[in-house]
């Protein structure tokens, strides 16, 4: 075992968490299972191996910027129901 029972009465403590029993022996289980699993990894070797930030190769998706013109303010009231000058014209929403 990495990790007691008590090691997590003591985390759950500090974290101001109250557990039951039940969850105290879960999480141990669990938690137990993790750092195991981490020294599992810490047997392969890596020496050599350039650390990633990605498991496969991530590149840019974005199309290339351009500038163009706008609609304009004119074509962009044409569907307003009501519109007033250059404005939208909304229904009162602060008193």
């Amino acid at each position: 075992m990495k990790i007691s029972t008590r090691e997590v009465e003591y985390v759950a403590h500090l974290a101001r968490l109250e557990i039951t029993e039940g969850e105290k022996e879960k999480f141990t289980s669990q938690l137990n299972d993790i750092l195991l699993y981490i020294d599992k990894l810490n047997e392969l070797e890596t020496q050599g191996v350039e650390p990633m930030s990605h498991a496969i190769g991530v590149t840019n998706a974005f199309r290339e910027d351009k500038v163009i013109d706008s609609i304009g303010t004119e074509q962009s009231l044409i569907n307003a129901p009501d519109a007033r000058g250059e404005f939208f014209r909304v229904p009162k929403v602060i008193d």
